[in-house]
Formats: structure tokens, C-alpha cells, sequence
């Protein structure tokens, strides 16, 4: 297999900048898609070439496949990076890519089809002596069965939809008589949401953690991990919170953990980048939740404590190139943290938000870095996802890197939009982050603590005094003393100044 000279990338904004720039610094020329509505969006110029897609609903863009396709022999592209989100993780895309006779730069349809299933991929890790999730995941869907298996399991128990996820058909039981009304109720979101009203069982852990390990293997029978990362804090089931290495996570823990994610690669003869994610218990133990096999949004973190760029290391490996380290040549230095920048109003039910950026805000903070899909004067609107960027910051501790991230928070604003950056500065300034209790309940659990504290009205007659002393403050005769009594007040007011 030669050399891959030319990738469409069949996906937007940020996923897609970032695979032009390691393309680039390859020698590499790339192909970037847009609608109708992206013209001004920088992803949309930013490639070799730029293809329009048109408008409409996301099935006639960007989950198109025949049409990408037809683009990608148009343009005489040998390979198609599909980033995460879109197409990613369809197998009939990576299947027709090949078909096509272009390199998919991502797993084989086959992976991608065995792990992308609940219960086929739960079935395959558990003959790998990988532990996963005690539950029951069989056909039977008699109501009498499952209360029996639901007592064998042991309550609290999670009724969860086979065919989805997203937190549809999701029921969590604590008692046995809530057990028939909450598996009425989970089948019938099931149905109406994936056309299958098929339930799985599973041991519900009151406070678990989500850890990730990171995996890549290459097509010489070479599985490496990359070392975990925390992905616990989350709300509505979006990571918003990411970091490595986990505060939770033993070096004798670690070792178990990514012992059994490379039993999964090496089982399953995986290729390329893949992340097996676990869920950890209060008392060490951990099991199976699912792999995504593709590149995640949180991939800049392990790239920070590895040093590793883990688009460059897809490319090679889809291209038939062998992986050009060891598993001892790989170290975690340091600690990196990654926050989710979204269009969206925590303190209104996290609903999204729209309009047009007026301003990004630009940090100096060291060690810090900025994955952003928008450029001043563009428009966010309500037809793609609402992430606008994601902040990550390095530090040779966790404290340094949560001080750096919440100081380049202050510099990265987006005038003109509502966002949750102060949402995520709460977080960092929360005491239970910073003794690393970060459970998935986290959000739900110090939801009283996150929300946004009203101003006392001393400290509103005072923001109100010292806006009308500096307004005031350029006026003739008396201008050296006023001028003085501002910065008096502003001195009084210290810190509620950036409130």
C-alpha cells in the first residue's frame, strides 16, 4: 500500500480543522465538504480543495454516503478521514469507502459492526475473559422472566433500550414493585425512538466512574493503549469534563484496566485509533460499557500527556504503516484537562442557544490549546451540534492544569452568544473537583452548587456606583477625583469585577 497524497474529510468544523493540520504537516492534501449554510465557516476554505454539498436535513449532506463518495473518486482523493460523530461508525460507509477502492481511515466494517452492537459486543468480551456489567441481554422479554432476572442481578437494577442510547428507554429501579411500570415505560420510549422496544438488564453502580482507555493498533498485529482518561462529568450523557490521567486510577489499576483493553484489541484483531470505555466502581472494580471505534472529542488529552499526535498515527496505520514505538516507549507526563465550550444555557435547562459570534476570545495562558470551529461573524444555528470549541490545558499536576484552564477561560469568550463557560469555571472552582470526587452524578449531585448565585445588593449598588463614577470619569473640573474614587471602588469590589 503507498503513501496516502490526498484525504476528503467527511466531516465540519473543529474534527475537520484538526485533521488538515497534521495532513499538512504530512505533505498531505485534503478535501474539506460544506452546505449552503457553512460558506463562512473556516473549515469550508481551509483544505486543498472544498466541495458544496447543498442544503437541506443532515441524510442529503453530511450523512450522504453515496454522494461523499461520488466527491472523493471526483476529486481523486485515496482516502476519506470520517472524523467522530456523522458516518464514523457506519459500517456500510467504511464498507462502500473500500468498495470504492479508497482507504478508510478509521477500523474494518467488520470491528465496527461487532462493537457498534450492545449485545454481540458484550457476548465477544466476555469470551475474552474481559469484565463486563452483570445483566441479563438475552431475547427473552417476558415481563415474569425479567423481574426474575432483575432479582438475580440484585437492585438496584437499569432497564436500558438494546438498540440505542442517548439515555432513550433508560430506567433506573430500586424497588421490585417499581419494576413493571418502569419497564413499560422504557420499552415504550424504545419503540418510539428506535423502532425496537427490546431491553437489556444491567447492575446499576450508584457511583460510577467513566474511564476510557485509549487504543491504536496498526495492520502488523501491533495493539498498544495510550492510558486512560476521566470522562465522569456529564450532563444529559455529554461529556463536558475530560482529563488524563484519571485522579481515581492506581498505577496497579491502570495496569489491569489497559491489560483489558488490549485483550479486546488483539481479540478482535482491531486496526487503528479505538477507545474501550469502562465504568469503575467505589471499590476498584470495573467492567465493559462499550467501544467507540473511531477518534473521540477528547483526544487532545492524551495527545498532551503523550505527546503522540493521534490523527498522524491513523493515517500511518491506514496507509499499512507499522506503529513506530513500543508499549515502554510510551509515558504519561504531566496532566491535561479538556472542557467542552457549548452554545447552550446551564442555568435554563442547558437549553441551546443561537446567534452570531460578534468576538472569540484569545488566551495567553501556557500550555493551553484552543480547538475551534468558528471564526468571528459566523452564525451557530440549531442544524449542527452546539459545541463551539474545546479548551485544554497542561500542567505538571492536576491543580496546575485546572489553575491554567480556568485562567484561559476568562480570555475565551463568545460575544454575541450565551455559553457555558462560567458554567464550566463553577466546576473548576468546585472543592469536590479539586479532591477528585468526579462521578458521573457529579452535576446532579452539586447541581445547588453549580447554579449561578445572584448578586447581593451591596454588591449591585456597588457594580452600579462605580459604572457611573467611571462614566463620569472623563468630565472636566473634578476629573483627578473622580477618577480616584473609581479606582477606589473598583479596589473594594475585588474579584466581583469579573463576576
Amino acid at each position: 500500500m503507498g503513501k496516502i497524497k490526498k484525504i476528503l474529510i467527511a466531516n465540519r468544523g473543529e474534527i475537520a480543522l484538526r485533521v488538515i493540520q497534521t495532513a499538512r504537516e504530512m505533505g498531505i492534501k485534503t478535501v474539506t465538504l460544506y452546505t449552503d449554510e457553512e460558506v463562512s465557516l473556516p473549515h469550508k476554505s481551509a483544505g486543498d480543495e472544498s466541495f458544496n454539498l447543498g442544503s437541506g436535513a443532515l441524510k442529503e449532506t453530511y450523512l450522504n454516503q453515496e454522494k461523499i463518495i461520488e466527491i472523493a473518486k471526483k476529486c481523486g482523493a485515496d482516502a476519506i478521514h470520517p472524523g467522530y460523530g456523522f458516518l464514523s461508525e457506519k459500517s456500510s460507509f467504511a464498507k462502500k469507502v473500500r468498495e470504492a477502492g479508497i482507504i478508510f481511515i478509521g477500523p474494518s466494517p467488520e470491528s465496527i459492526d461487532l462493537m457498534g452492537d450492545k449485545k454481540t459486543s458484550k457476548i465477544k468480551i466476555q469470551e475474552l475473559g474481559v469484565p463486563s456489567i452483570p445483566g441479563y441481554h438475552g431475547d427473552n422479554q417476558e415481563i415474569s422472566f425479567l423481574v426474575k432476572e432483575a432479582k438475580k442481578i440484585g437492585l438496584p437494577v437499569l432497564i436500558k433500550a438494546s438498540a440505542g442510547g442517548g439515555g432513550k428507554g433508560m430506567r433506573i429501579v430500586y424497588a421490585e414493585s417499581e419494576f413493571q411500570s418502569a419497564l413499560e415505560g422504557a420499552k415504550r420510549e424504545a419503540l418510539n425512538a428506535f423502532g425496537d422496544e427490546t431491553v437489556l438488564l444491567e447492575k446499576y453502580i450508584t457511583s460510577p466512574r467513566h474511564i476510557e482507555i485509549q487504543v491504536m493498533s496498526d495492520q502488523h498485529g501491533n495493539h498498544f493503549h495510550l492510558f486512560e482518561r476521566e470522562c465522569s462529568i456529564q450532563r444529559r450523557y455529554q461529556k463536558i469534563v475530560e482529563e488524563s490521567p484519571s485522579p481515581a486510577v492506581t498505577p496497579e489499576l491502570r495496569a489491569k484496566m489497559t491489560e483489558a483493553a488490549l485483550k479486546i484489541t488483539s481479540g478482535i484483531n482491531y486496526e487503528g485509533a479505538g477507545t474501550i470505555e469502562l465504568i469503575l466502581d467505589t471499590d476498584g472494580s470495573f467492567y465493559f460499557l462499550e467501544m467507540n471505534t473511531r477518534l473521540q472529542v477528547e483526544h487532545p488529552v492524551t495527545e498532551m500527556v503523550t505527546g503522540l499526535d493521534l490523527v498522524r498515527l491513523q493515517i500511518l496505520v491506514a496507509q499499512g504503516d507499522k506503529l513506530p514505538f513500543s508499549q515502554a516507549d510510551l509515558k504519561q507526563r504531566g496532566h491535561a484537562i479538556e472542557v467542552r465550550l457549548y452554545a447552550e444555557d446551564p442555568d435554563n435547562g442547558f437549553l441551546p442557544s443561537i446567534g452570531t459570534i460578534k468576538k472569540i476570545g484569545k488566551t495567553t495562558v501556557r500550555d493551553t490549546r484552543l480547538d475551534c470551529g468558528y471564526v468571528d461573524g459566523n452564525a451557530v444555528t440549531i442544524s449542527f451540534d452546539p459545541m463551539l470549541a474545546k479548551l485544554i490545558s497542561w500542567g505538571e499536576t492536576r491543580e496546575i492544569a485546572a489553575q491554567k484552564l480556568n485562567l484561559a477561560l476568562n480570555d475565551v469568550l463568545f460575544l454575541g452568544l450565551k455559553t457555558n463557560r462560567d458554567y464550566l469555571k463553577r466546576i473548576l472552582t468546585l472543592a469536590e473537583f479539586h479532591s477528585g470526587k468526579t462521578y458521573t452524578h457529579f452535576v446532579k449531585t452539586y447541581e445547588e452548587k453549580l447554579s449561578k448565585k445572584e448578586a447581593s445588593k451591596e454588591q449591585k449598588a456597588l457594580a452600579v456606583a462605580a459604572f457611573l463614577l467611571k462614566k463620569g470619569s472623563g468630565k472636566s473640573a473634578s476629573a483627578g477625583m473622580v477618577t480616584a474614587q473609581s479606582n477606589n471602588v473598583w479596589e473594594s469590589l475585588s474579584g466581583f469585577r469579573n463576576v
